[in-house]
């Protein structure tokens, strides 16, 4: 190791007397308001040869080259902006400072007049699109807009964009409500955004030192115009319906160049998760909607809800965001499941389960941003983040297992639970900037603190028809108390190797400790305490998890190609120490080679290939080591490994994006999968032909499983997507079509026998979206998925699956101020379990009046679900078992509702822009600003 560490400081030392090159630099802002012009175009020509160098501004206006020494001619375009031009000398490391564009309304009416608005570029690995491409009703949010154009979708309520999961948003270059796409989007109107950009955004430490780190994020920027960025504007709903149904909600904007507040509020019971300044009576499906992170809306939903989003520059220097979100959220909800099992010995054996539910959660939120700019040499980011959680839940629950000869037990059982938790993270980042160009050094430490304590009271009655033990009660109180902390610190030096190349070493030191404590005591007969305590449910240990890395990295970046490849040596070390029921201490060292690649090449200013590859490592959790065993299903229980390895995982993607701006015509093709070496998985034990007694003398009656997690290898995920779009002339929309191909490889163990459970699918879809005019808009679109089921043990349970989902959403502004809305959605399904293919057709309306002479108000009588069809059914698949679940919704109840829109902005908007609102048809003009945020 010591000649390892020598190598890589003689190798960083060697480096000192390459060639050196400058850094030019600078901010470009709005003369008016100084808010920042992300997305701008900066041509440095130098004088001597011509030769050029094009980059674009980031999210905060900022750009940064690398040039030799000479004279040049600077120029900075972005649309409906005068052109600035400078001349500039270069000696040596130059900042330009604060470069001020004017507003240029004389070129905006210019642009109006040549021809149609493309619907946006692709420059380099970053692709803008052009809102005003993208026709969307007056009151539509940016999460109605995003949706309009090419490769981005929503599925299972995540957003995705280029078949990648959205990770956050920004406004402006500036974070919004931290991480959650959701309230981005749905708290701010269509009408504001200019463009919206979707690239991959390096990490904080990556993009200071412009050496990439292979973490990155994909990310959705909105650019708001900017005569938007001064004034208030948001939107204020209340409705009342049949059967006590209410919702009230606003969400309002105050934006004041680099000051940006937004107060979002939302109480209701028809399923709403958070309210949207794109809500719209009949017409949004807003009450089947997840949240945009992912998540369910299964069961019946109340929700209360307050959040605030605060964004700033303090002084010239200090850059801050924050927010901070309430919820108080009620589901109650009525589930029926079915699972097949796939072990040959359960041949016709069936698990069934009723289950109603009650649950109530109320959390705070807070996440907060400080990014001090010292010098500009120095730079200090520190991210905290908390976190307090309240929950209490009542479930009621009846099962039975049964096989081809009948029942085999059936199981009556009631929890009542509550538990309260906080989690506290905070990440440090200090970056320094040496004398030399690319020379840079960066330390950073995460910590992490997590406590919890919850109790629950189990009363249950199982009957077993085949065994010994024919009737079993058990009356029991749990509690448990959990605390982990963890920290990770970071060292990083980078180093320049001639022109385009740099050299990166690491050290990374980390170290994760968690605590458990379990106790579960029976009632006592007679007294009416839980006091015999229950060691076979009980378990107290701690678990540490110390990691070790050391790396080096390098990264060549020159025209069109982009290389980085890295690899660390990690040593690991994991501990569990048992102390209750009985004292037990594991120890296991791991050494791990993690290497990664990254790999970008431009075949043109439209075209881009990417190739990315990752390799982690992951420790198990507190509820995988835990030993007590989790009875809150008396027919399948759960009982931790100490004895589990950490996994090791390969990631990788792939993709090509091409923005065709003669047609504009949009493809993207894509391949994304991970792969898991000692994947943690499950294996089954149960009890089919006789009562099987565990180590620790429990007895697992006929029917009856005990669940534990075990190390296995194979686990496979890989799923490739692609998405064309092009805008369709003569019928005024934009035509999209998609398909994607999967597969699933996971592996299980059921008495002992490996099961691989195999899930190929296939799916395709089409899409039709209006570009009219405001007062038509609708969307049209189809998506079909054919799913394969394959089990390496009973092959006879292989079956095959269909799901097609097709919707239409249509609004229509008519007459004096009257809107129709409308939205079907119909859900097929083929090939689940009897009972389960329930197909039905969801159809939401609404007839609406625009009030007063502006027209910023509205009253709608809507109907949601007007056929009453709405059902909720998913399938599952495991290597144990094949499952069906269909779960509670929300159905037909209707709505009067009073709306309020509020808009004053203060920013100047040029007069020409104010005529277009009126053009019928799609909107004459075009141009772009210029490319994506400079990826480091």
């Amino acid at each position: 190791m010591k000649r390892f560490l020598l190598l890589m400081i003689l190798l960083a030392g060697a480096t000192g007397a390459w060639a050196q090159s400058f850094t030019l630099s600078g901010k470009v802002m709005d003369a008016t308001d100084k808010s920042a012009l992300p997305g701008a175009t900066v041509i440095i020509t130098r004088v001597l040869d011509s030769t050029q160098t094009v980059a674009s501004t980031e999210a905060t206006g900022a750009f940064k080259v690398q040039v030799p020494a000479g004279n040049y001619s600077l120029r900075i375009t972005f649309l409906g902006y005068q052109t600035f031009q400078k001349s500039v000398p270069v000696t040596g490391s130059v900042d330009l400072g604060t470069l001020a564009l004017a507003l240029n309304s004389q070129l905006l009416n210019e642009v109006k007049v040549v021809g149609k608005i493309p619907p946006g570029e692709q420059k380099g690995d970053t692709t803008q699109f052009n809102a005003a491409a993208f026709k969307t009703a007056p009151d539509a949010s940016a999460e109605d807009l995003v949706q309009k154009m090419p490769g981005i979708t929503v599925t299972n309520g995540t957003l995705q964009a280029q078949g990648q999961d959205v990770k956050q948003v920004l406004v402006d270059g500036k974070r919004f409500f931290s991480d959650d796409p959701s309230a981005a989007l749905r708290s701010l109107p269509a009408e504001v955004i200019a463009n919206i950009q979707i690239f991959d955004k390096k990490s904080d430490q990556a993009e200071f030192s412009g050496v990439d780190d292979g973490n990155s994020a994909k990310t959705i920027n909105i650019i708001t115009k900017p005569e938007k960025r001064t004034g208030q504007f948001g939107k204020a709903s209340a409705g009342y319906g049949s059967d006590n149904k209410y919702m009230v909600g606003v969400a309002v904007n105050s934006f004041n160049g680099n000051q940006r507040l937004t107060f979002t509020g939302l109480t209701n019971n028809i399923n709403l998760l958070d309210f949207s300044v794109g809500e719209t009576p009949g017409g949004g499906m807003r009450g089947r909607r997840p949240p945009m992170g992912g998540g369910t809306t299964s069961g019946l939903i109340s929700t209360n809800t307050l959040g605030l989003n605060y964004s700033d520059l303090w002084g010239k220097k200090m850059e801050v965001s924050g927010n901070y979100k309430f919820t108080d959220r009620s589901i109650t909800n009525n589930q029926f499941r079915v699972q097949n099992y796939t072990l040959p010995s359960d041949s016709g054996q069936v698990y069934s389960e009723n289950r109603l539910s009650a649950t109530n959660t109320k959390d705070h939120q807070f996440n907060f941003r400080l990014d001090y700019n010292i010098n500009p040499n120095n730079r200090l980011l520190i991210t905290p983040s908390l976190t307090v959680q309240e929950s209490n839940s009542d479930n009621q629950v009846s099962s039975a297992t049964s096989n081809l000869n009948g029942a085999l037990n059936t199981s009556e059982n009631s929890t009542l639970a509550q538990s309260k938790s906080l989690t506290f993270n905070n990440n440090i980042l200090f970056s320094h900037k040496f004398g030399k160009v690319g020379r840079n050094f960066s330390a950073s430490l995460n910590t992490s603190y997590t406590n919890s304590n919850g109790d629950n009271t189990l009363a249950a009655n199982t009957i077993y028809y085949r065994g010994a033990n024919e009737d079993h009660r058990q009356n029991l109180f749990t509690e448990q108390h959990r605390s982990g902390f963890s920290w990770i610190g970071d060292l990083t030096y980078n180093e320049p190797v001639g022109k385009s190349g740099q050299l990166q070493l690491i050290y990374n030191l980390g170290n994760q400790l968690n605590d458990s404590d379990k106790r579960a005591y029976n009632l006592v007969e007679g007294t009416g305490e839980y006091s015999q305590l229950n060691t076979a449910l009980s378990n107290t240990f701690q678990s540490t998890y110390f990691t070790q890395r050391f790396g080096t990295g390098y990264q060549y970046n020159q025209g069109k190609l982009r290389l980085r490849v890295n690899v660390r040596y990690q040593l690991a070390t994991f501990e569990n120490d048992q102390e209750y029921p009985s004292e037990d201490f594991y120890t296991r060292r791991f050494t791990s080679i993690l290497p990664s690649v990254d790999l970008n090449f431009k075949f043109s200013q439209s075209k881009n290939f990417d190739f990315n590859y990752t390799t982690s490592t992951n420790a198990p959790s507190v509820d995988q080591l835990s030993q007590a065993i989790d009875n809150s299903n008396p027919l399948q229980l759960y009982q931790g490994n100490p004895a589990l390895q950490q996994s090791y995982t390969h990631n990788f993607r792939t993709g090509f994006r091409n923005f065709n701006t003669e047609t504009n015509r949009v493809f993207f093709v894509g391949v994304f999968g991970n792969l898991v070496q000692n994947y943690v998985g499950n294996s089954i034990t149960r009890a089919t032909t006789e009562p099987i007694t565990l180590a620790n003398g429990q007895t697992l009656e006929k029917g009856q499983q005990l669940t534990t997690p075990v190390n296995l290898d194979g686990y496979v995920n890989v799923r490739s997507v692609f998405h064309l779009g092009q805008p369709v002339g003569f019928l005024k929309s934009n035509f999209g079509v998609n398909g994607s191909v999967g597969y699933t490889r996971t592996p299980g163990l059921t008495n002992g026998q490996l099961n691989i459970a195999s899930a190929p699918n296939v799916g395709g879809g089409l899409s039709l979206s209006s570009n009219i005019s405001e007062k038509i808009d609708f969307n049209i679109s189809t998506n079909s998925t054919y799913n394969f089921v394959q089990n390496s043990l009973q092959s006879q349970l292989n079956s095959n699956y269909f799901t097609q989902n097709t919707s239409l959403k249509y609004n229509w502004i008519f007459g004096p101020g009257l809107v129709y809305r409308t939205e079907l959605n119909h859900q097929y399904n083929s090939g689940l379990s009897e009972g389960y293919n329930a197909n039905y057709l969801l159809w939401n309306m609404s007839i609406s009046k625009k009030l007063f002479k502006s027209q910023v108000a509205e009253l709608s009588l809507s109907v949601n679900d007007l056929l009453n069809q709405n059902v909720s059914v998913q399938r599952n698949i495991t290597p144990q078992y094949v499952e069906d679940v269909q779960s509670s919704v929300l159905q037909r109840f209707f709505m009067l509702t009073f709306t309020y829109n509020l808009r004053n902005f203060t920013g100047s908007a040029p007069q020409e822009q104010k005529r277009d609102r009126d053009f019928p048809g799609p909107p004459p003009g075009g141009g772009l600003p210029g490319g994506p945020p400079p990826q480091g």
